[in-house]
């Protein structure tokens, strides 16, 4: 496995750099798939980055939570890469309700009241279950086009979708996950999980052997809720795809690992080459900066034993995991093996903050606050390529940023 380290390696102007063949390319053996993958593109009403979007949000996002410019801007490239798939991983909407009518973060009912009778109109308006539907609504206009020409999405649920922030934590001090925030999730992006006929038209041949996730109770993992819409997966062209919910009602900060291990043996003993897993939170933190901890699967004592269990199933099958959550660029092998790729810098304010870049304190100061992406070419023997392409803060030309490569 060789890669470029993570700075920046210019190309040409952005179309260019867009269509550019492989730079060092380790497989000469033809592409036969190419997907592109990235989360976060929601913006917050709060803590939106002033040196990336300016002293105040337009009136557009400042309405539907949407880092508009980035994130169109992504999609343009990625459809100009060729990319047939596109999966996002999570956090589309700012959320971070609870999508239970009546409710509403703000008013004067504290989250353990719960949901009361609207009053009036502006009552229903202002509900968290209003805000999130107009959310995922605008959200999904902005993908729209993309199936019509050439690229199926694939959504993963994030923390913002599933979580609500004002209500209290659970036992472990996490965020907890709503079963109606789940089932709003589902009612607003089940109809791309999967659609056989639209995925049909889109990729040129059906789904095989897709598996949705396990019925509350069921398996090992016992998780609380229905996960058939949240967690999910395919095969396709001889390579297999899983997308899992990281946060669970009940179980928030983790995977379903014994659901995936089951998934993921049963594509090995169909012969698949290679497996992708997606999900929204990664396995490992990416120190960015000093004193950087806790924030993917392994926030705590218990959700890091946990992830050690997830991570062991991503290792033993050579599987490669794209998360997004962290809202910086870093790719990296936490345990010498399997690769973690996080994307999680579609327009989210950044993480890594302008005051840190300016203190000189960043890891990859040339890369840790661009809006990233990575687009993944497959090889026809299973030899794959990760290319890491962003632009800067301040919407500079794309360039590519990292280039991997893992041997058949």
């Amino acid at each position: 496995m060789t890669h470029l380290p993570a700075g920046r390696a210019p190309l040409l102007a952005l179309a260019l750099a867009a269509l550019a063949p492989v730079a060092h390319a380790q497989d000469t053996t033809p592409v036969v798939l190419t997907f592109s993958t990235v989360g976060d593109s929601r913006q917050d009403p709060n803590t939106y980055d002033q040196a990336s979007v300016g002293p105040a949000l337009t009136g557009q996002d400042a309405i539907w939570l949407q880092n508009t410019k980035a994130f169109t801007r992504i999609l343009r490239t990625i459809q100009s890469q060729k990319s047939t798939m596109l999966f996002f991983n999570g956090d589309m909407i700012n959320g971070y309700g609870w999508a239970n009518y009546g409710y509403t973060s703000n008013a004067t009912q504290s989250a353990i009241s719960g949901p009361v009778a609207p009053a009036t109109t502006a009552d229903i308006v202002g509900s968290d279950l209003m805000k999130n539907y107009r959310q995922y609504a605008f959200w999904r206009g902005l993908v729209a086009p993309l199936p019509e020409t050439g690229t199926y999405v694939f959504p993963v649920p994030g923390n913002h979708e599933t979580e609500c922030k004002a209500c209290p934590k659970n036992s472990d001090g996490q965020t907890q996950s709503k079963v109606e925030n789940e089932q709003s999730y589902a009612a607003n992006m089940g109809d791309l999980i999967i659609d056989t006929p639209r995925f049909t038209s889109v990729l040129g041949a059906a789904p095989a052997n897709v598996n949705f996730g396990p019925a509350a109770g069921v398996g090992p993992d016992a998780l609380a809720t229905d996960q058939s819409k949240l967690s999910y997966s395919f095969d396709y062209l001889g390579f297999h795809f899983a997308v899992i919910n990281t946060d669970p009602v009940g179980a928030e900060t983790s995977a379903p690992a014994a659901w995936l291990a089951a998934d993921l043996a049963a594509a090995q003993g169909r012969g698949a080459k290679r497996f992708f897993v997606f999900g929204h939170k990664p396995a490992f933190t990416y120190a960015y900066a000093p004193g950087v901890v806790g924030k993917g699967l392994d926030a705590t004592a218990t959700t890091t034993a946990r992830r050690d269990a997830f991570w062991n199933v991503i290792e033993e099958y050579h599987a490669t995991y794209f998360s997004g959550h962290m809202h910086t660029y870093n790719i990296s092998q936490p345990k010498g093996g399997a690769y973690q790729v996080i994307v999680g810098a579609g327009g989210s304010p950044f993480d890594p903050s302008a005051a840190q870049a300016a203190a000189g304190v960043l890891a990859h100061p040339a890369t840790d606050r661009d809006y990233a992406w990575a687009t993944v070419k497959v090889h026809a023997d299973g030899g794959v390529d990760i290319l890491g392409y962003g632009f800067s803060s301040t919407f500079g030309p794309t360039q590519l940023i990292g280039q991997y490569f893992i041997a058949p």
